[in-house]
């Protein structure tokens, strides 16, 4: 049996694997690249601060536009193209994230660097809701967790290798030739997107106001803040790297890569097993993925200035956050079945927000004075704010649950 769309040839339902490992891979290429210009960024923040004359905590304002532009872009782009087919919207997404990277690397002051990052963040979001959507079709159903899981890879990849060596070349070529690098891996990216996604009527999007029903939910919202506090304190620490490792530490510029690539290797690990655990568990990997993180962050934050805390520290938060967030995509899609897309639109949106709140916080508490490990106990208090807030929404649904145990 075959389905046929506007947009091309025939396309086997039960694709061979050997289309379908295709398929999945050029989602996540995507995602790789997505994720390399975001965290690169953070890596390059000394380099570009220091050319465009700023310091470090204005300069973090240029990463808190892309996040904007991500929490902005996420819904917007969603619903302008809600009738898109999902492939033509991946396609779309990507020429976006291109000149959004080339307007970066020729930006010539601070405002144009900003508002060429916001550019660069709109299409993050609407990418990661469509290639989840477009995962689940190609890995089938009942896999939610383990789809977005494999999405969300080429994210984690790009935090061992793409953001490592993107600064690395930040550091060797310069940070404007890095964007350019970038946007020339977009381009391979877009190909593969083209040659390997299906072409299938199944992908077709729906209107607008099918998507929106999903917003009109409390619960929606109130997990997207469990999602945007909880995170952050990645962002908190993420964004901050480069000044750890040289200013803390006070280790060479070239330890930056490595520290980058350890927090990564945490990332990738946390998601995998996040995949899993949300397939199975509906709260588990909230509540573990959160309280561990929180038990890290405390070590890092009374003993972060020794080296060998502070990498173990990266690693452990990058595993244990990254843990916890396939179960929150799982948990949207649950809460709003018929906006997919949309909820994985806004899990991405959420987790911008969590990167603009953790950039944000760490950036106030050093203005202030406080040094730079008071950024991981920003990122602490915004953690224990996200997981009070879902044990809350845990505590409410219970009597709804045993209700409908007796009812049973």
């Amino acid at each position: 049996m075959s389905v046929i769309d506007d947009a091309g040839p025939a396309i086997a339902v039960a694709a061979p694997p050997a289309r379908r490992r295709l398929s999945l891979l050029a989602l996540a290429l995507g995602t790789f690249s997505i994720g390399t210009t975001e965290f690169a960024s953070m890596g390059m923040i000394q380099l570009f601060s220091a050319e465009l004359g700023i310091d470090i905590p204005l300069a973090t304002h240029a990463i808190t536009a892309y996040a904007v532009g991500v929490v902005i872009g996420a819904p917007a782009l969603t619903l302008v193209a809600a009738r898109l087919n999902r492939r033509t919207l991946l396609l779309a997404l990507i020429c976006i994230f291109v000149i959004g990277n080339v307007l970066s690397a020729i930006a010539s002051n601070l405002e144009l660097f900003i508002a060429a990052r916001f550019i660069t963040g709109l299409p993050q979001g609407a990418y990661f809701g469509a290639g989840a959507l477009v995962a689940s079709h190609v890995v089938g159903a009942g896999h939610a967790g383990r789809a977005f899981a494999i999405v969300m890879a080429g994210l984690t990849v790009a935090t061992i290798f793409g953001s490592p060596i993107a600064t690395f070349l930040g550091q060797s070529i310069g940070w404007r030739q890095t964007y350019l690098a970038i946007a020339a891996l977009g381009g391979v990216s877009l190909l593969s997107l083209w040659l390997h996604v299906p072409r299938s009527a199944a992908l077709n999007g729906a209107s607008v106001v099918h998507e929106l029903h999903g917003l009109a939910k409390p619960k929606v919202w109130l997990m997207m803040g469990v999602a945007a506090l909880g995170i952050s304190s990645i962002f908190a620490v993420y964004t901050f790297i480069g000044p750890f490792v040289t200013d803390l530490l006070l280790l060479s510029p070239q330890t930056i890569p490595l520290a980058l690539g350890l927090f990564g290797i945490g990332m990738m690990l946390g998601n995998l097993y996040g995949g899993r655990l949300a397939d199975r568990y509906p709260d588990r990997g909230i509540v573990a993925g959160y309280g561990v993180t929180l038990a890290v962050l405390v070590a890092m934050g009374v003993f972060g200035g020794t080296a060998w805390v502070l990498f173990a520290g990266l690693f452990g938060v990058g595993a244990a956050m990254m843990a916890a967030i396939p179960t929150i995509q799982v948990r949207l899609v649950a809460l709003a079945p018929e906006s997919p897309t949309l909820m994985g639109a806004m899990n991405l949106a959420s987790l911008n927000v969590a990167n603009a709140l953790g950039a944000w916080a760490g950036g106030m508490t050093i203005g202030a004075g406080f040094g730079l490990l008071s950024t991981i106990w920003a990122g602490f208090a915004l953690t224990v704010t996200g997981l009070l807030l879902f044990i809350a929404t845990m505590v409410r649904r219970a009597p709804h649950t045993r209700r409908q145990s007796r009812l049973g």
